[in-house]
């Protein structure tokens, strides 16, 4: 006969496990992301979020971090427990540039991070507007317009140390020109000076210049893809333009701190190809001109390591002064 106090303890016991087990599944995790709600990594993560479930997570949820260039959502990132429920959403430029133009980064991408996978990729493109002239319709026209204008042979980028900025040193050091660098407060307020007539060139994610160039504002030159747009089938890869100097994609990756366990990066991995296959996560990243492409943790990490080494050159060649 089951004795009364026997009872209640099972009831207790059971009770108990019963609030472990709703705790252990109402847990959510947590995608952190380095820039404002509304921008184009913003979208992505919260498309992303809406089909993502991670064991014991039962969900998660953008956590933005904007400051310092992204740097904070990284920082972190780095201080979060490796417990699978809390990850970051970032470019690869602050993982495989800012170690190249930093002197004191606060984090190692090498060292404080374990590669999930990427997310997407992108292109970006060279563009110029009416201050040069309508018969400049390549690269080469260009570069040739710059060496008998070099007064006017200026080129707009949304800031220092910003991918443009060195593409833009890149592409005139294959070219043998000066291109005279104007360094703005972001990408739009380069756009509109270029739109006016009052810069020549600038280089853009491919989303930012398409409209203009569909109205005949701007003219895209060349795109940096390793393949031609899809959007812009008419338009060189700077490959094909001759000036492979200038090719490279940006990409957005998921990374987790470093000492996660392999199972639960595994875990991360599945549940983002899968929601890469969705077709209302596919159309976010079209709306962006972003393409979906995931990897194994493998295949991001080496990624990472081979654009370390291309930044590093690049920067080099710039004869760039660290930052702090």
């Amino acid at each position: 006969m089951i004795q009364r106090r026997d009872l209640l303890a099972g009831l207790l016991g059971t009770s108990v496990a019963s609030r472990a087990a709703a705790q252990a599944t109402s847990r959510t995790a947590r995608m952190l992301v380095g820039f404002p709600p509304g921008g184009s990594i913003d979208l992505v993560a919260r498309a992303l979020v809406e089909h993502i479930k991670v064991p014991p997570a039962a969900a998660t949820i953008v956590d933005s971090r904007p400051g310092a260039g992204g740097r904070l959502a990284l920082d972190a990132l780095k201080a979060a427990p490796p417990d699978g429920l809390t990850v970051g959403l970032t470019p690869g430029d602050q993982l495989t540039l800012f170690p190249s133009i930093h002197r004191h980064l606060s984090y190692d991408p090498l060292r404080d991070f374990a590669p999930i996978s990427t997310v997407c990729t992108f292109p970006f493109a060279l563009a110029i507007g009416p201050l040069v002239p309508m018969e400049v319709v390549t690269v080469a026209d260009f570069m040739a317009w710059c060496r008998t204008n070099p007064k006017q042979a200026n080129f707009g980028s949304p800031g220092e140390c910003t991918r443009p900025h060195f593409m833009r040193a890149a592409l005139a050091r294959a070219a043998g020109v000066e291109l005279t660098h104007l360094p703005y407060k972001g990408g739009p307020a380069a756009l509109q000076d270029l739109l006016a007539g009052q810069v020549a060139a600038m280089v853009s994610v491919l989303s930012n210049l398409l409209p203009h160039a569909r109205s005949g504002r701007l003219r895209i030159l060349a795109v940096s893809a390793p393949q031609r747009s899809p959007l812009l089938p008419g338009t060189p890869t700077a490959h094909e333009a001759g000036y492979a100097a200038f090719e490279g994609e940006e990409w957005f990756g998921v990374l987790a701190p470093t000492s996660t366990p392999a199972e639960t990066i595994n875990a991360w991995n599945a549940a983002i190809r899968n929601a890469l296959t969705l077709e209302s996560v596919i159309a976010a990243l079209s709306s962006q001109a972003f393409r979906p492409a995931p990897s194994t943790p493998q295949e991001l990490s080496a990624m990472i390591r081979s654009d370390l080494e291309r930044w590093r050159r690049v920067v080099n060649e710039a004869n760039f002064k660290l930052t702090d």
